[in-house]
């Protein structure tokens, strides 16, 4: 198992990919972090020289994606997980690599990931995955099912988190997988970056045009049990219990049809008597500027992160973050330094967890958000992870070289 690290605060050399055409494979276009760095480095593959395509049902970030110069192929089953539906579009994947000349395939989810396989068996091109969670492995099937990620001719985990639940789930693979953690755009996520009326923006959706007087908690996130908002919420409730009500929590994220938690959440919030101080905005498309208009980040996710993108982005913007103590956060959130983690279901270590940052200095605040910053720039940089990921399809096709002259 290989670690690439990444230490630049600079724009890296890319490895030359002129004439070579990359398919990535993803089964949507939404803004997940899968997704985000699918798009992030189909920019770096252009500006590479090379052809940046992606396979997909499409999704909130096409348009991102062709501002870039990446070229979107639609298949709206790519996510589907029927065997036959996944036959199907491994030949449909197989006519697109014939017809576009593709060089490589580089898979990022389970159900395309099988097709993208059968597919670079059939036409003979180098597999390359990405594995972006810790996925259920809990019964045979499963485990057959995920191994597909395990599969490729370079497997790339996302943090180091990942590299070793990989390595221990299936030890095989353990010699080809390389850990690039995801990437921050610091360009994008730095507060002189983040327009006056960016901001304005935030303020007239979310107060109706009124800065907020308090400190504002954000939990950015899809609404799911998962990523933490109940234990949020109730720990908020503890706060208010003991009459500290001087805050604000932004629960910012859509319930992609899980209308049943999000009327739990209300319920919640309703019952205590909290709807001034708890707000529930929907799906945000301006994370940056949501982020700056926020006093402290949440992330209490009540099952691993991969990487755990939430923290780094914060922590990109010199903002405290609050983060459970599993997965990837343990490597974006250095405890008492750049953030706070708390043990997962505790909701009165996550209610102390607050009070301890309400409590802070400025001054305090401050030192932690300068910390926060330091260590998202030196690890965690979207150039990092492109650079990183390119020089992995550039060693594949040297690998074919060598080969051919064996």
């Amino acid at each position: 198992m290989q670690i690439e690290g990444g230490h630049s605060k600079h724009a890296l050399a890319l490895p030359d990919l002129s004439g070579k055409a990359i398919l990535q494979v993803i089964p949507d276009l939404a803004a997940g972090g899968a997704e985000r760095t699918t798009v992030e480095v189909a920019e770096a593959i252009v500006q590479a020289g090379g052809r940046a395509l992606v396979a997909s049902s499409g999704g909130r970030l096409e348009s991102e994606l062709r501002d870039v110069g990446g070229e979107l192929f639609r298949n709206e089953t790519l996510p589907s997980k029927n065997p036959i539906r996944i036959f199907r579009n491994n030949l449909w994947l197989q006519k697109l690599i014939k017809h576009q000349d593709v060089s490589l395939i580089h898979a990022r989810s389970r159900a395309p990931a099988w097709s993208a396989y059968w597919a670079s068996r059939g036409t003979q091109k180098p597999f390359v995955t990405t594995y972006h969670g810790a996925y259920n492995a809990n019964t045979a099937i499963k485990r057959w099912y995920n191994s597909v990620m395990a599969r490729g001719d370079i497997v790339i985990a996302n943090s180091t988190f990942i590299a070793e639940h990989v390595a221990l789930t299936y030890p095989d693979a353990a010699n080809k997988i390389i850990a690039i953690p995801r990437g921050v755009d610091l360009e994008a996520f730095q507060e002189n970056a983040i327009s006056q009326e960016r901001r304005e923006a935030i303020y007239e959706s979310w107060y109706g045009g009124i800065k907020p007087d308090k400190p504002v908690f954000l939990l950015p996130g899809r609404l799911t049990g998962w990523k933490g908002q109940k234990i949020a919420i109730e720990a908020f409730i503890q706060l208010a219990n003991d009459n500290e009500k001087d805050w604000i929590l932004i629960l910012a994220g859509d319930d992609q049809g899980r209308a049943e938690y999000t009327s739990e959440l209300r319920t919640l919030i309703n019952n205590a008597n909290l709807t001034d101080n708890i707000k529930l905005v929907g799906h945000c498309s301006d994370i940056p500027a949501a982020m700056i208009t926020s006093n402290f980040v949440l992330a209490p996710s009540q099952e691993p992160e991969a990487f755990g993108r939430v923290a780094a982005e914060a922590g990109a913007l010199s903002i405290p973050t609050i983060v459970t103590d599993l997965g990837g956060q343990k490597e974006t959130v250095i405890n008492g330094q750049t953030g706070l983690r708390t043990k997962v279901g505790d909701v009165a270590a996550l209610s102390r967890a607050i009070r301890q940052l309400l409590h802070m200095s400025l001054e305090e605040r401050q030192e932690m958000g300068k910390k926060a910053a330091s260590h998202v720039s030196s690890n965690f940089s979207k150039a990092n992870l492109q650079q990183a990921t390119l020089s992995v399809y550039a060693n594949v096709f040297q690998s074919q070289l060598d080969d051919a002259q064996v």
